[in-house]
């Protein structure tokens, strides 16, 4: 989830749709996982420019080494064989990484241990829906790549009209223990202090529990990360719609040591080499988080 502070969501793990179930099964494995053809870069052509940029200890191996907490579906989550990370993180990068003449290897790891495996070399690059903060900033180089905040969703046709900017007396369903709890309550609050219905706001362990319920009607509607909420209007078929615009919306970074500026400003060229050439919306558009996109990378934004 996203969060504005340090650390990207509330909640590691049960945050993504139904097929989040897979990737527990294995959660925490640090075996390296390939993926070979996978995503937009089988079809990614590289950039002989934008190779020449990698710094020579990168580029030697043909290889760069991912560091990934692949427990957040869409982005980055284990796939039914309980090894092979997939996600909208994966497709993007493994495209990047092609426009470099590279290929990418993602290496399952706790979140938490991805800035220290970067800054110690044991990754050469983290990629996994890190927010860009100043706090970061300070210890690595980000480059911007996706666009994130909180998104609403609700069954299709919004049936029981539910406004988010109104939504006094309404059931709002939310996972527990994340910013949305927070948002939700706050605005309940508003409701009360205006002499409105308050908000029933129904917590769930799991972000796929809180879409089911939406999903059945038990609930209205729904807060979450606004590309899980939108994965979750994917997997649903159509039971459920977008809500409303994506709101305190932050950047999604790759992270690179410090001391690796020229490595960094290659990953931002790359990034907008994939853009151009429309390899980047099939990324996202696959995975149903095209909403997120942003148009213009930066380093250190």
């Amino acid at each position: 989830m996203f969060i504005s502070n340090s650390s990207r969501r509330a909640v590691v793990g049960a945050a993504g749709a139904a097929l989040l179930v897979l990737s527990l099964a294995a959660c925490g494995e640090k075996e390296s996982t390939e993926q070979p053809g996978a995503g937009p870069s089988a079809t990614t052509a590289a950039d002989a420019a934008l190779a020449a940029k990698v710094p020579d200890a990168i580029k030697a191996d043909g290889v760069i080494k991912v560091g990934t907490d692949s427990t957040y579906a869409p982005a980055e989550f284990l796939d039914a064989d309980g090894k092979t990370v997939v996600g909208f993180d994966v497709d993007l990068f493994n495209a990047v990484a092609a426009k470099l003449g590279l290929k990418a290897e993602f290496e399952s790891a706790p979140f938490d241990a991805i800035l220290p495996g970067v800054d110690s070399g044991k990754y050469e690059v983290g990629v996994s829906s890190f927010t860009v903060n100043e706090e970061r900033k300070k210890s690595v180089n980000m480059v911007s790549y996706f666009s994130a905040g909180t998104q609403w969703a609700t069954k299709s046709g919004n049936p029981n009209k539910v406004d988010p900017n109104d939504a006094c007396g309404k059931k709002i369903a939310v996972q527990t223990g994340t910013v949305q709890f927070d948002d939700i309550t706050a605005r309940s609050k508003k409701c009360t202090d205006a002499g409105k219905p308050a908000i029933t706001i129904d917590q769930y362990q799991a972000q796929s529990d809180a879409t089911a319920a939406v999903v059945s009607g038990k609930n209205d509607a729904m807060l979450a990360d606004s590309p899980v909420g939108a994965y979750a209007v994917k997997q649903t078929n159509g039971q459920l719609e977008l809500l409303g615009d994506i709101y305190e919306s932050a950047p999604y970074g790759y992270v690179v040591k410090k001391d690796q500026t020229a490595f960094a400003e290659a990953l931002r060229d790359a990034v907008q080499a994939v853009i151009t050439d429309g390899s980047y919306k099939t990324a996202l558009s696959k995975w149903g988080v095209e909403a997120g996109g942003i148009s213009n990378p930066a380093l250190n934004p």
